[in-house]
Order: structure tokens, then C-alpha cells, then sequence
């Protein structure tokens, strides 16, 4: 199956294209974009990977959902387009980035320039309905983003997972810790964070300092 993808990711995960799974996943998406609108845009579904070369791979952010609302989704999880508002889990993000760098709070949600310094922003589901929060859950995206963790715990070193919530978490579950680091905390979203899940967690720094431990460069936030 011909999957327009980044040349070092493409390589890696050919074995999942040909997969039963796989094959009906791809029948279900395209006749979802073709029947009703869909997000991110078709060029953007593998925005994370194309964003952020397998080579220069550092750190894993996991999401759940591309954003369903008119613009937003770029592909990249909790990041929007150039010039639309900040979602509230992002805005929270900003807001932890402020407090634990010191750097002012970015005008743009466009995440792109972290994905480019190696940082994988990766949803668990690639692609939704407009409007419908979850409409392409189950459908065979969990298997293949699953597999891409896999791929990374087993075949990387000294990577970062930052796992936000407890979705995310469960993820950790196939992450090696004796190669990989992981940060856990609550989720962005002001339910958790108002909770007192998210703030002061810190995850910025902690990223940088264990990133620069191993001889790594860290993450121009």
C-alpha cells in the first residue's frame, strides 16, 4: 500500500501498510472523507511523522484525538494552525511552559517548531468527523499507533515520553524504562488541571535535563 509518509518512519513501519487491519482502516478513513468533513486536512493525517524525521527522533508527546472543530487540526496533537485561538489544553500547556522555563507564553499554538528539534507530536487516533470527538476510535488507528510506540521502546534509546493523563499512561505499557525515560502527570485539559493535575509538573525542564544527561541537545521550547 502506497502511505505518502516520511522516508525513515515509512521504512520502519511498512510491515503494519499490508496488514489486514491496516487495509480496512484505510478503506473506513477515505470514505469518511469522502462522505463527511473530516480532520486533519488528507495531507496533514501523517503531519506528526513527516514533521519529525525518525533520525532526530527525542521525545513523545501522546494525545488522543485530532481536535474536531473548523481549522484547528494540524496533525500534530494539541497543536492548531497559524492564527486560530488556543484550545484550553494548549493554553495550559503554554501556561506550564511559562512558569517552568521562564518563556513568554507563544502567540502562535502552531507546534511544528518542536516537532522539527525532534519531538514526535503523535495522536493515538490520526483523524476524526468535524464536531464528532472520537468518531474514528476503534477503527484501527490505536493498533498501528501502538505499534509506532513499540517501534520506538524497542528499536531507540534514551527517549523521552511525556504521557499527560491517564490515556497516555496507559501507553507505558510498552515502553521499556531500563532504554526510555518517562514523565507522567495529569492532562491539559482545565478538568484535570483546575484539579491540580497538570501545573507543576515541570515537564520542559525535566525533558531538557535528562536529554542533555545522555549528550543529547535539548528542546528549544
Amino acid at each position: 500500500m502506497n502511505i505518502q509518509m516520511e522516508t525513515g518512519w515509512k521504512t520502519a513501519l511498512e510491515s503494519e501498510f499490508s496488514k489486514p487491519y491496516f487495509v480496512d482502516l484505510v478503506h473506513f478513513v477515505k470514505k469518511e472523507y469522502k462522505d463527511h468533513t473530516c480532520y486533519p486536512q488528507g495531507k496533514n493525517i501523517f503531519a506528526a511523522f513527516d514533521s519529525c524525521p525518525l533520525q532526530t527522533l527525542k521525545v513523545v508527546i501522546i494525545g488522543q484525538d485530532p481536535y474536531h472543530g473548523p481549522g484547528q487540526a494540524n496533525g500534530l496533537c494539541f497543536s492548531v494552525h497559524e492564527g486560530i485561538n488556543h484550545p484550553p489544553s494548549l493554553q495550559n500547556i503554554f501556561k506550564e511552559l511559562e512558569s517552568d522555563t521562564g518563556k513568554t507564553y507563544p502567540k502562535s499554538g502552531d507546534l511544528s517548531k518542536w516537532a522539527q528539534q525532534g519531538v514526535l507530536l503523535i495522536n493515538a487516533t490520526l483523524t476524526v468527523r468535524a464536531h464528532q470527538a472520537g468518531s474514528h476510535q476503534k477503527k484501527g488507528w490505536e493498533t498501528f499507533t501502538d505499534a509506532v510506540i513499540k517501534h520506538i521502546s524497542d528499536t531507540e534509546e534514551h527517549i523521552v515520553f511525556l504521557l499527560w493523563g491517564g490515556f497516555a499512561k496507559g501507553k507505558s505499557k510498552f515502553i521499556n524504562t531500563d532504554k526510555h525515560q518517562i514523565f507522567t502527570s495529569g492532562h491539559p485539559s482545565p478538568l484535570s488541571a483546575n484539579r491540580g493535575y497538570w501545573f507543576g509538573n515541570k515537564h520542559f525542564s525535566k525533558t531538557n535535563t535528562y536529554l542533555k544527561s545522555v549528550g543529547k541537545t535539548p528542546i528549544n521550547w
